[in-house]
């Protein structure tokens, strides 16, 4: 993985590849590379790193032609190097893949091929599609992608041409994104939205096990086997300047201040007009099934899982069901005890997470009803579970997950209310307040974010460290742990999250003089206790930043600063609590020069287990 663009029409293919793939660079990659179809020949260019290497490479003598496929990637097989960049060539320079996902057995396929004579130039498992497409290839490059896909096993989105047949692109999808843009006299292919959004709005979204052929005025989709697909169009209603910084130093910085929008968008529709109840016309658990539920698992990846484990919480307190979470790369590989009576919401942003989207499968295999929380319509997730919750944050661009993860945790509080409300787990009047908390988060969010200049003044102190500390209980602990991995992920500084009371058990030997620690005091009933813990940091001369509600100006008196939020139910605290570490996390990568939107060794997308 990671992006794909392709074009073919009247015009120079190059420039739209370029641009496609600049507006793929926030799914994280290491080189570039295109291939284009010039006087019926291959011309291929790729380059280690970013994508002004590949333009440098080309920028004298670049290639001319109205066909052509590009790549950016993030190294899975092979490390990252010219070699190893997509896309990929046969033998004898005819044909060219480009390849997200992995073809898991790739090393049967390569070892076979090279028995065939077969000689090839990289360490990558994609190498052997156009080695296949080769073998098989017999003047139809639609049949030979065909053969090929009844071979590999595996997650793909792939695109091939040939210059034995000019004027047509091949693309197939099995398990990772793939759209297909729809023009006047040019079509384009590509991973995500963005990257087409200056050409058309109009899209196919590819399923899994479908296949297209592309040429300048048609289109035709099948399955795997030829068998001719009905598609609907797919018209992208946001605006393209939603996939633009839009003044911003970063999408990371636009993206935090795009949160009190996301909020009302995610909550639009799904609260009653009097207030008092949630509406979820998308999720239609029948109510027998839902009475039955005894347990409830939770399961996701990375910034996701963190929004899982306020969950788990919530859920619990509000319903008083069993939660279990789990992170989703572990889920299938523990035969987890789960059956028809048990309740699995999967979260995802892109709906595409190769370990989330296999953990959907085996809950299904084993009789669960799987609702899905997803930021994408028509992802794999979306379409694969039973029930869908959309969170409308709109375009995350930013690798770092922010307003993405603010919408998840709306949406978690929305279902808890939901199933409350459908099981009588919950009072009318309970979930009047709570909804009419959820009401004020945009504005209340509006607030945080309006303080951010002394917020950045905290972030000097916290870039100057190579380790940090957070802490907290309840609630603040699930929040410590997001804003841990947010610092680390895009400011490369070591940070760890402690459930405060853990202090005591071996952490504090790492506590010096001057090492800041973030404490997160939201949380009413453990308010006490975590003040104790703050004092065993502090009496050893640690910098402490407290993040709590406004009023309990007597935390001042054991902690170094305050940032202070908006009064809103302990419940749900997480929503606005996340945000000063966001800011924080961004200020720090900012002060060390790091790049925040593309932090290295990271994708965005995770196609791959």
């Amino acid at each position: 993985m990671c992006g794909i663009m392709g074009y073919i029409g009247p015009k120079n293919a190059v420039p739209i590849l370029i641009e496609g793939l600049k507006k793929l660079e926030y799914r994280g990659y290491d080189s570039a590379g295109i291939a284009i179809l010039e006087n019926n020949k291959l011309n291929i260019s790729k380059k280690q790193g970013r994508l002004h290497n590949l333009e440098k490479e080309i920028e004298n003598g670049a290639p001319e032609g109205q066909v052509g496929i590009g790549h950016t990637r993030w190294a899975t097989h092979g490390s990252p190097s010219d070699f190893n960049s997509h896309p990929h060539c046969d033998c004898n320079n005819q044909i060219a893949v480009v390849h997200n996902g992995i073809i898991e057995n790739y090393l049967p396929l390569k070892e076979w091929l090279i028995e065939q004579g077969h000689i090839f130039q990289s360490e990558t498992d994609t190498e052997v599609l156009p080695h296949l497409l080769e073998h098989y290839y017999a003047g139809n490059l639609e049949k030979a992608m065909q053969q090929v896909l009844a071979k590999v096993e595996g997650s793909f989105a792939c695109a091939a041409c040939t210059s034995q047949e000019p004027h047509k692109l091949v693309a197939a999808r099995q398990d990772s994104p793939l759209i297909l843009g729809l023009g006047k006299g040019e079509n384009f292919i590509a991973s995500d939205i963005p990257a087409i959004l200056n050409y058309t709005r109009d899209t196919y979204i590819l399923s899994d096990g479908e296949m297209a052929v592309i040429t300048r005025e048609n289109i035709k989709i099948t399955d795997f086997t030829g068998n001719p697909v009905e598609k609907e169009v797919f018209h992208v209603t946001w605006d393209a300047v939603a996939a633009e910084k839009g003044g911003f130093d970063h999408f990371m910085l636009k993206e935090i201040h795009e949160q009190p929008k996301a909020i009302r968008e995610t909550l639009s529709g799904r609260i009653s007009e009097d207030g008092g109840k949630v509406v979820l016309n998308e999720v239609k658990i029948p109510e027998e099934l839902l009475a039955n539920i005894n347990k409830i698992a939770i399961v996701a990846c990375g910034t996701a899982y963190h929004a899982g484990l306020v969950g788990k919480y919530v859920m619990e307190r509000v319903l008083g069901i069993p939660v279990e979470t789990d992170i989703a790369s572990e889920f299938r590989y523990r035969d987890p005890l789960i059956n028809e009576k048990t309740l699995v919401l999967v979260i995802s942003q892109s709906g595409e997470t190769a370990d989330t989207r296999a953990a959907l499968r085996e809950a299904k295999r084993k009789g669960a009803r799987v609702v899905a929380i997803t930021n994408v319509v028509g992802s794999s997730v979306s379409r694969e579970a039973d029930d869908v919750i959309y969170t409308w944050a709109g375009p995350e661009i930013a690798v770092a997950s922010t307003k993405a993860y603010i919408t998840q945790l709306v949406a978690i509080y929305l279902f808890t209310i939901f199933i409350g409300q459908k099981l009588k787990l919950i009072s009318e009047g309970e979930a009047a307040q709570l909804l009419g908390q959820l009401r004020q988060l945009p504005k209340q969010t509006e607030e945080i974010i309006a303080g951010k200049e002394e917020i950045h003044r905290l972030a000097k102190h916290i870039a100057d460290w190579d380790d940090v500390f957070f802490i907290g209980r309840s609630l603040d602990y699930a929040v410590a742990l997001e804003g841990s991995l947010k610092l680390k992920e895009i400011s490369y500084i070591h940070a760890e999250a402690y459930a405060a009371g853990e202090l005591k058990h071996g952490t504090l030997a790492l506590i010096v003089p001057g090492i800041p620690v973030i404490s997160l005091v939201t949380q009413e009933e453990v308010y006490d206790k975590t003040v104790s813990n703050i004092k065993e940091v502090k009496a050893r001369d640690a910098f402490v930043i407290a993040v709590a509600f406004a009023g309990k100006s007597e935390i001042e008196k054991v902690v170094d600063q305050v940032i202070y939020l908006p009064r809103t139910a302990t419940l749900i605290a997480p929503i606005l609590a996340v945000i000063p570490l966001q800011l924080i996390a961004y200020y720090a990568a900012v002060l060390r020069g790091a790049d925040v939107d593309k932090p290295r060794n990271l994708a965005k997308s995770v196609t791959v287990e």
